[in-house]
């Protein structure tokens, strides 16, 4: 799920090309917080029987089956818990005869522990933030590596801190993680792949700053309600996507409480129960 803010271009260069390991498969859900869609990738070592899916995303049957036609899968992963990228895990599962769902969070799969791929070296980078169950997956194959990002890092524009679940503490910690992947290709769960994951991730960081520094800036200029930071720090965003911008700054306000007892939270202060 991407999110409003006044980054709107790519993170970063965007991927030449991917690995001949690497097929993405577009879910048809565009919108203002899919972007082009959810981008389904499906992961195939050079001459392996057996591959990997990453995000089946929403649970639409022409979809799931243009999924089913690559089978078979060793198992099919999931990046965090929001509909768009597990929507459709169970009924994917279902139609390749019982092909494991792996998650971090135990309401949609199974732990990434017995995870064992065949021809792909795949590790799991707990990347909290977005959502409290985010994960990346370092992927390779050979010599060449991808991060499956999910929607840590995005294609296009910037993504939501999904408060009360996403933590905004969490996800700065997450980004100085990824920034360590410098030069591999990121593949985000929406918009294109991009050419440098760390160049990436340091970008975002270094926009998750600033924007804290226009919270705090809101804040002392008067702001008294969540509402109104909104107002105030995405005035260029469509009023239709301040809800969505409203968890990030209930996130933001949290974060900065946080550091300062003094300075209001995204749950109270601000908004008094």
């Amino acid at each position: 799920m991407s999110g409003p803010g006044h980054v709107t271009a790519s993170a970063g260069e965007l991927a030449e090309a991917l690995p001949r390991w690497v097929t993405l498969l577009r879910a048809p859900n565009p919108g203002p917080m899919t972007l082009d869609g959810t981008n389904t990738w499906l992961l195939r070592a050079p001459g392996a029987e057996r591959g990997l899916v990453v995000d089946p995303g929403p649970e639409i049957a022409e979809h799931l089956a243009a999924i089913a036609e690559r089978a078979p899968f060793t198992a099919i992963l999931i990046t965090h818990g929001h509909p768009d990228h597990v929507e459709g895990a169970q009924a994917l599962s279902s139609r390749l005869g019982g092909t494991p769902v792996l998650a971090a969070d135990p309401r949609h799969g199974l732990p990434f522990d017995g995870l064992a791929p065949d021809g792909l070296d795949v590790e799991v980078l707990r990347t909290p933030g977005h959502t409290h169950d985010s994960v990346s997956l370092v992927a390779g194959s050979g010599d060449e590596r991808v991060v499956l990002t999910g929607d840590t890092i995005l294609g296009r524009g910037t993504t939501v801190v999904a408060w009360p679940d996403g933590h905004l503490g969490d996800y700065l910690a997450s980004l100085e993680r990824l920034s360590a992947y410098r030069g591999i290709v990121a593949l985000p769960g929406h918009g294109p792949a991009l050419a440098d994951t760390g160049a990436a991730a340091a970008f975002y960081h270094a926009h998750r700053v600033a924007r804290l520094d226009q919270v705090r800036d809101a804040v002392r200029a008067g702001a008294t309600t969540a509402q109104e930071v909104v107002a105030h720090v995405y005035a260029d965003v469509d009023r239709s996507l301040w809800w969505a911008a409203e968890w990030s700054v209930r996130a933001q306000l949290d974060h900065l409480h946080s550091l300062d007892r003094e300075f209001p939270s995204g749950s109270a202060g601000l908004d008094p129960p």
